[in-house]
């Protein structure tokens, strides 16, 4: 069954558009494959970056983690210093996804974990950053998916029907808090996958 009345896709960055993961650096750092997995199991932790993506300070949080860890301390300054170097490239199939749904005349929004400075980087270094319409990114607001305040602010700031919109996510649990919400939750696994299934809610892009 289609849905025609699809207004609005709203794109996640990192997994979806672009190819981020700090393993891309730390393996430049750190030779060893089970080294560099406990360094990002128990020093330079998800848990850690969180705090990034609610907006902390990423050179001073590295400097606090780095006096408490000396002998570590050049690979976590690392983490602010060569943060670039933890994404691989923009994901091209992904952004022609993107691009088509621009074309049809739908409204496109990017829903993002990122810290601020960084996604100020990002916008400026990657064009495709250009396709969409506004932006919500966690550092910014203060509040990070998967805690549904965010697409509250999504949906307030843009004007957005739930039942009208597409979120794009490649983690589940982010998906599923957007359907409770009543958005269209899609799991991103590939372009051509996104494509299609894109294309079975009636948004109206090439195959």
């Amino acid at each position: 069954m289609t849905t025609p009345d699809i207004k609005a896709v709203v794109f996640d960055l990192g997994g979806v558009l672009l190819d981020w993961d700090p393993r891309h650096l730390y393996r430049k750092l750190i030779a060893d494959p089970a080294e560099m997995a406990d360094f990002l199991d128990q020093i330079c932790t998800p848990r850690w970056h969180l705090a990034h993506d609610l907006g902390a300070d990423t050179e001073q949080s590295c400097r606090e983690l780095a006096a408490a860890h000396p002998d570590q301390a050049d690979l976590i300054m690392a983490w602010s210093e060569r943060s670039e170097e933890m994404i691989a490239g923009q994901l091209d199939e992904a952004i022609s996804v993107l691009a088509d749904v621009r074309l049809a005349g739908l409204k496109c929004l990017a829903l993002s974990n990122m810290e601020p400075d960084k996604f100020r980087l990002r916008q400026a270094r990657f064009p495709f950053f250009g396709y969409f319409d506004g932006y919500v990114i966690s550092g910014i607001e203060g509040v990070a998916k998967p805690d549904r305040k965010i697409f509250e602010v999504l949906l307030t700031r843009h004007d957005l029907e739930p039942e009208a919109t597409v979120f794009i996510d490649d983690r589940e649990t982010n998906v599923e808090v957007a359907q409770d919400l009543g958005i269209i939750g899609l799991r991103y696994v590939t372009a051509g996958r996104l494509r299609g299934e894109l294309r079975e809610l009636g948004v109206p892009i090439p195959g």
